[in-house]
């Protein structure tokens, strides 16, 4: 995988002023806009954070990018959610392809936050209005309904590092 480093602007909804940038294997890296395009259609993630004895614990989840952040949505009585609470950095792999010439991915390094109600009750918030939206429209059929078990939790990226081996055929 490729290591993002300093900041260099361009235009994208990537570019936050703390997000460093890829600086390596720029010929196998995704634009910001392959980026946003496949965060915004990718379905699934894995989301690893730090447990009680400083291991790893690995969960996939479902979530959406809104071109700034990601958000998931986790049962707050998880082990996940304790992990988060007690150490809000984690990594995010969102990845596919069969075969070595298909691999393409993004990992995302950063914190996660807690945002709205915990667990999310099925009242308007402001806070998380865009995320259910988006959520609904990419899961929900049009409409996002809290289970009142989940929470919502921004993913704020600090490192954005991705690939995409099917530009090797490419030339």
């Amino acid at each position: 995988m490729i290591e993002l480093e300093e900041p260099k602007l361009k235009e994208s909804s990537l570019k936050e002023p703390s997000l460093k940038e890829q600086r390596r294997g720029q010929k196998l890296a995704m634009s910001a806009a392959e980026i946003d395009e496949y965060l915004g259609t990718a379905s699934t993630l894995r989301l690893a954070s730090v447990g009680a004895n400083g291991g790893p614990h690995i969960s996939p989840l479902w979530f959406v990018w809104d071109g700034a952040n990601i958000w998931l949505t986790s049962v707050v009585k998880s082990q996940r959610w304790v992990n988060l609470l007690r150490d809000p950095r984690v990594a995010a792999v969102i990845d596919g392809g069969d075969d070595f010439m298909s691999l393409h991915g993004v990992e995302v390094i950063g914190r996660v936050e807690p945002v709205g109600d915990v667990p999310r009750l099925n009242n308007p918030d402001e806070r998380v209005a865009e995320p259910e939206r988006l959520f609904g429209d990419k899961y929900g059929g049009g409409k996002y309904v809290s289970d009142e078990r989940h929470a919502w939790l921004k993913l704020i990226p600090e490192k954005i590092v991705s690939w995409d081996y099917r530009k090797m055929s490419k030339g």
